[in-house]
């Protein structure tokens, strides 16, 4: 086993991830607000804070698919040491894992039920960047209103006409977070093109 697929995990489990469970239950609860996420070391192309998120949310009972260039044995292998977590078919999944342009087509991810809207997919998002700045959020969890810079808008329009079905989002950049839950209302900034 490589020495990579070792390392990278919380070297204090027991309080780094209750601080990132923390972090990632703040910023699900406050949609569009931007929290730092730490303790993870994990192998390229994954992000301290995707790994964090992994490492805090995932276990041997909870399904990953990963798209694109984060489908490599660097990351397999660190998932699967860390976490036990299988790696599946988006169909399947609980999590997923990748960029906005590999994580398409969202159809692809499980959104639940009438009967068990639980049964759906959180889609954890790679950015280049999270930003205040771009779409306009409203809905559970904003007083009035809050800005997130997302890849775009209509797919999160759509996702939000599903409700209470839909797909949740963790958008990951760095060691930073924030999080679009489905109950999320998305709009284009007033003034914006």
């Amino acid at each position: 086993m490589q020495a990579d697929t070792l390392s990278g995990g919380f070297t204090d489990p027991a309080i780094q991830s209750a601080r990132a469970f923390r972090a990632v239950m703040e910023a699900m609860a406050r949609p569009g607000t931007i929290h730092d996420i730490t303790g993870a070391a994990s192998p390229a192309p994954l992000s301290p804070a995707a790994g964090a998120v992994l490492l805090t949310l995932c276990d041997s009972d909870t399904p990953v698919a990963l798209a694109g260039g984060y489908d490599c044995d660097a990351v397999r292998r660190w998932l699967a040491f860390h976490t036990g977590a299988p790696v599946t078919a988006p169909a399947q999944c609980m999590f997923a894992l990748g960029s906005w342009e590999t994580l398409a087509p969202l159809s692809a991810y499980p959104v639940g039920s009438s009967q068990y809207p639980d049964r759906s997919a959180t889609l954890i998002v790679e950015s280049p960047m999270l930003e205040v700045c771009g779409a306009r959020l409203s809905g559970p969890g904003i007083k009035d209103s809050a800005v997130l810079s997302l890849p775009e808008i209509a797919a999160f329009r759509a996702n939000r006409a599903l409700y209470p079905r839909g797909l949740d989002f963790i958008f990951t950049s760095g060691s930073r977070l924030a999080a679009l839950p489905r109950s999320t209302r998305v709009a284009a900034q007033e003034g914006a093109a």
